[in-house]
């Protein structure tokens, strides 16, 4: 019996999902499946298998080992695996877990098609889920909106950087954990926001990135000039929350991939120090729907907001500042937090106004009613900055939390500041009752000590302002 059928991961639909998977890799020629996983980042990892052992992958998984968990951004492992063993008995001695594709996610990469594509879930070999898998968290979240009749769908706006690749920095002394940065020369000049000459400079890559983004079946509306140098958004259609996950963690990791074949260097830094470019924001849409998939945000008798609405969004506000380790989970996106700037800096919400941390989007009885959060970075890992807003927003419903009233002059409402750091949102996390309910104790404590040791790496080093600053003077 198959690690598959024997813990029961699989229903009628699942079963037949893999059987047609099977037969595209043979009609298609697909020579090799790369089963990828998403790590506690929001990085995709995994290993390649050839087509001929495909069949075996989809029954019993593959073999991880089990420190992929407990690596912070630079890949430096945060726990003595072979002390203490890390968070959970299961990884005494860097021993491993099975990464077990889903079939429903199959792809033939567009710029690669001899490659297809599985994402996974992460499960120890005793069959239970891996509880620091955050897609498992996600599916988590979602559980519990379900038991209380509730669907979560969510839509993507995500800006991001395309640059030239000058020199990938391939030395030996440029390796490390991490490495040296490429250098990277503009595309635009930028300030143009919206402008059609500065679309017309980059419709090159731009093409070349849909045509990959549509191969993928990724629901795509529009392409679009941001603000800054060499900046643009992509926008995405509203899907089922786990769908929307991964189509963002797909779409990452497809624009860097054929970005970089085609000498291009893409990155989702919210702040890359590059001088002239403007900080990247991943807006997330978001409504709750009943069974039977009625927007349950839509209000009535003349209201934007339902009341379900209101107490979600009262939900996100209140619990702003923990949840911000989640939707902005890097040291460099706080530098995006500033007056003025198109960005938040406090949790206030108004009716459609882009200073807000959430903007509530649509007319009374509007089908397409939704809150916007406008506090996430592009580097967020989708499942927990999605998983996250729906734990704290059902809390405010479950509470009947009130959001008061719309803010229409956010930067100067009163209301609790966003955090000005990591350190400052995760701090807000630990304190967080909620968020240690919703994802458990284990975990939260997992995820504080994975950031908490990129802080104290940062904390250790001496900066170039330092230098600048004190070298000289004193």
């Amino acid at each position: 019996m198959s690690f598959v059928e024997a813990h029961g991961l699989q229903d009628a639909a699942a079963r037949e999902a893999a059987e047609e998977v099977l037969r595209r890799v043979e009609e298609e020629g697909v020579g090799v499946i790369r089963l990828s996983w998403a790590d506690q980042h929001g990085i995709l990892r995994g290993k390649t298998v050839v087509a001929s052992d495909a069949a075996r992958a989809l029954r019993d998984g593959i073999a991880m080992t089990s420190t992929m968990l407990l690596k912070d951004t630079s890949h430096r492992t945060s726990w003595p695996v072979f002390g203490t063993g890390g968070p959970m008995q299961e990884m005494q001695g860097a021993a491993d877990f099975l990464v077990i594709p889903d079939p429903a996610t199959f792809r033939v990469l567009p710029w690669a098609p001899h490659t297809g594509w599985l994402l996974c879930d992460a499960y120890f070999k005793h069959g239970g889920a891996v509880p620091l898998c955050s897609r498992q968290q996600l599916r988590r979240a979602l559980a519990k909106a379900e038991g209380k009749g509730f669907s979560f769908n969510t839509g993507i706006e995500m800006e991001f950087h395309l640059f030239r690749l000058l020199d990938p920095k391939m030395a030996p002394e440029d390796a490390g954990q991490p490495g040296t940065p490429p250098e990277v020369a503009l595309l635009t000049q930028g300030y143009n926001y919206l402008t059609e000459s500065r679309y017309d400079a980059l419709d090159p890559i731009l093409e070349t990135l849909r045509h990959a983004v549509e191969g993928l079946d990724l629901p795509l509306r529009s392409m679009e000039i941001e603000y800054g140098p060499s900046q643009v958004e992509f926008t995405f259609d509203a899907r089922p929350a786990l769908d929307s996950a991964d189509n963002a963690i797909l779409f990452r990791s497809a624009v860097k991939q054929v970005a970089r074949r085609h000498g291009y260097h893409a990155s989702f830094m919210c702040r890359p120090r590059i001088p002239n470019v403007m900080s990247s924001g991943w807006h997330l849409h978001q409504s709750l729907c009943d069974g039977e998939g009625r927007n349950l945000f839509v209000g009535e008798e003349g209201e934007l907001l339902s009341g379900t609405a209101l107490h979600y969004l009262g939900g996100l506000l209140q619990h702003a500042r923990a949840a911000a380790a989640f939707s902005t989970p890097t040291i460099n996106g706080y530098r995006r937090f500033r007056p003025l700037s198109l960005a938040p800096d406090r949790a206030v919400w108004g009716v459609d106004n882009r200073g807000v941390m959430v903007r509530a989007l649509g007319q009374p009885g509007d089908r397409a009613t939704r809150l916007e959060n406008r506090l996430g970075e592009p580097a967020a890992n989708p499942y927990l900055y999605m998983a996250s807003q729906l734990h704290f927003g059902l809390d405010g419903i479950a509470r009947k939390l009130e959001p008061g009233p719309a803010a229409d002059t956010p930067y100067e409402t009163a209301a609790d500041p966003l955090p000005r750091s990591l350190a400052e949102a995760l701090d807000a996390l630990d304190r967080n009752h909620t968020a240690r309910e919703a994802f458990g104790e284990g975990f939260i404590d997992w995820f504080l000590r994975l950031k908490r040791a990129e802080i104290a790496r940062f904390e250790a080093e001496v900066s170039e302002w330092e230098q600048r600053e004190y070298f000289e003077i004193f």
